[in-house]
């Protein structure tokens, strides 16, 4: 038996991407005031050696990479958004695939906050660095996103791997 979810469930839904993409901006308002050398900020030791917070603007797409194409990455960012919120969309509204539509909505807020930096500052605010392993520096949305993308991928390949996602693409009937 499928069991539908409650609209409860999409209403706490919203206010968990609203609040994720608020923790976003606030975290970069932090880095851009307390961390940003051009405004008297600097590096914060969280553990010596480890893990600090220091301040980067990131011009490009995830690592860093495509430096300099704002404007290519803004529209790959909304495209993105519209597709998460098209899955999201189509998502059977059943109990089953309530683990699906949570990592989706983290995706997208973590999309929603990456893109409004993008928007409003022509660059994505970068501060969480991980010294030890000299990670490329990253933000709270690119958490939300990894953390999403790596849920899917285990859900997809464990929990979901018999399930054929055609309501993802429906085909069209024959009139």
């Amino acid at each position: 038996m499928k069991i539908r979810l409650s609209k409860i469930t999409y209403v706490i839904q919203a206010l968990v991407l609203a609040t994720l993409v608020v923790i976003d901006q606030i975290t970069k308002v932090f880095a851009r005031t307390r961390l940003n050398p051009a405004n008297g900020g600097d590096t914060i030791d969280v553990i010596k050696g480890v893990f600090s917070l220091h301040y980067l603007e990131n011009r490009g797409s995830i690592w860093g990479i495509l430096q300099g194409k704002v404007d290519f990455l803004l529209i790959v960012s909304i495209l993105l958004f519209v597709i998460l919120v098209y899955v999201y969309i189509r998502l059977p509204k059943e109990k089953q695939y309530l683990w699906l539509l949570w990592a989706d909505t983290a995706m997208i807020a973590g999309a929603v906050g990456n893109t409004i930096d993008r928007i409003a500052m022509g660059y994505v605010t970068d501060f969480l660095y991980f010294e030890l392993i000299n990670f490329p520096i990253f933000n709270f949305a690119d958490c939300c996103i990894t953390v999403s993308a790596v849920l899917i991928v285990i859900l997809v390949l464990t929990k979901y791997k018999n399930d054929n996602f055609e309501f993802l693409f429906p085909k069209k009937k024959k009139s």
